[in-house]
């Protein structure tokens, strides 16, 4: 019986065309958008592009009529937070902040900070192999600081757009 029930569910659920939403992420008046950097060739200028194309973002040439995102800082930082017994070191703590500004035509310049925490096991014995997951890590911590950039652009336009007759109510 919980199969059947399963399997209905199942069918209903892909017959009625439901899916997430999440390639809505920004409204449609920051689909097309500017892209500045003090960098423009670092790895987190060349993630936070990419993932905008993944997201049906245009970036376009600044203009004054068109939002601007300008990514101002990327800094990187390693802390080790415990030791083996022979006082070397065991794990580290890997950070990644960003720092950026989204400029709306007629709104305002906002500024706007991400960051990202991950764990890394430092093995001495495997240099190599040490270096290579390190790299994996950052690559994967550039993508998510790039995907939490625009959703906190999306909810910075989000508050923007909201009446100031409601924003007092809050």
């Amino acid at each position: 019986m919980f199969k059947w029930l399963s399997l209905i569910f199942i069918l209903c659920l892909s017959a009625c065309g439901w899916q997430f939403k999440n390639s809505e992420l920004l409204p449609a008046e920051l689909r097309v958008l500017s892209f500045d950097s003090a960098d423009p060739y670092s790895d987190m200028s060349r993630v936070l592009r990419e993932q905008m194309e993944l997201n049906g973002i245009q970036t376009v040439a600044k203009s004054d009529g068109v939002a601007n995102i300008r990514l101002n800082a990327v800094a990187s930082d390693a802390r080790v937070v415990s030791v083996f017994k022979q006082a070397r070191e065991a794990e580290k703590v890997l950070s990644l902040t960003v720092n950026a500004t989204v400029t709306i035509p007629n709104k305002g310049s906002y500024p706007v900070e991400t960051s990202v925490y991950r764990t890394f096991f430092d093995d001495s014995r495997a240099a190599l192999a040490k270096s290579n997951e390190s790299e994996s890590i950052m690559k994967q911590m550039y993508q998510q600081a790039s995907w939490q950039l625009l959703i906190k652009i999306s909810s910075v336009y989000k508050t923007l757009a909201v009446s100031p007759e409601k924003q007092s109510v809050k």
